[in-house]
This record gives C-alpha cells, sequence and structure tokens, in this order.
C-alpha cells in the first residue's frame, strides 16, 4: 500500500464517503502519498430540499461550489492530516463519470469511495459499481456503518 503516489478520494458528505476520506487519510499519512478530496455537484439535481434551494439573487451553480468547498473544509479539518488538494467540480455529468476523469487526467494510482447501496441500483451504490468497474487505477471501496 506504500506505493501509491497519489490518492483521489470521491465523497458525497454521506457517513460512508466520510469513512473513506479517514481511510485514504490514513493511507496517505503511512505511505506519504498526495491525498485529494473530491466532491462532485451534478448540474443540478432536480430533487433537492427546500434548504438545498439557491436564494433569487445567486448563481446556482456558485451557490453549489461555496457549499460544497465549505463542506470539503469541514471534512478536511476533521482528518487530522491535511489533503493536499480540495477540488470541486460542477459538472451535467454524473459523479463517476467526474471522479473517473479526474483520477486519469491526473494520474492517480488509487481512487478511495465509500460503498454503499443509496440508490438500490446494485450492491455497492451505482457510482461506486461505475468506479471499480472503469478506474485506471486501483479502488478501493470502503464499507461504512450505513
Amino acid at each position: 500500500m506504500s506505493d501509491y503516489r497519489h490518492i483521489v478520494v470521491g465523497v458525497d458528505f454521506s457517513s460512508n464517503s466520510r469513512d473513506a476520506a479517514r481511510r485514504a487519510a490514513a493511507l496517505a499519512e503511512r505511505g506519504g502519498a498526495s491525498l485529494t478530496l473530491l466532491t462532485v455537484v451534478e448540474h443540478f439535481p432536480e430533487d433537492i430540499p427546500i434548504t438545498a434551494i439557491p436564494p433569487e439573487d445567486i448563481d446556482p451553480a456558485s451557490f453549489y461550489r461555496l457549499r460544497a468547498e465549505a463542506d470539503l473544509a469541514e471534512l478536511a479539518a476533521g482528518l487530522g492530516r491535511p489533503p493536499t488538494e480540495q477540488a470541486v467540480v460542477v459538472s451535467s455529468k454524473s459523479a463517476n463519470h467526474e471522479i473517473l476523469a479526474w483520477a486519469r487526467e491526473r494520474a492517480a494510482d488509487l481512487v478511495v469511495i465509500g460503498a454503499h447501496d443509496r440508490d438500490a441500483k446494485g450492491p455497492l451504490g451505482s457510482t461506486a459499481m461505475a468506479i471499480a468497474a472503469h478506474a485506471p487505477c486501483d479502488v478501493l471501496l470502503v464499507h461504512g456503518e450505513d
């Protein structure tokens, strides 16, 4: 495991993805790897809670990006080891597409993601399954308490 140089952890701020971030931070610390926390804001969710709707005077993409950046900063602060990079991607594409593209473009050698059956599309959830099937590098699926 110490051979990893760049670890990317995809987070959606669920408890499972927080567990994945903690595991990735521990691996990065032990192996001296760089660590990227990456979240994808799917542009734009159709079914969102009223509390997540941006005010009328704020650009929705900016609103969601700022929220995600704040959430990433909070997550990073609780890891004990600061990540090398925190990134937010706002996209019309799926989270798995963007995480895979990020890993390819930046030559990540490990993608870490929380595995949960949030949407009942498979035993791991559709994002985790797609990443495991198509990643250009090793994948660690972290099963959390959910």
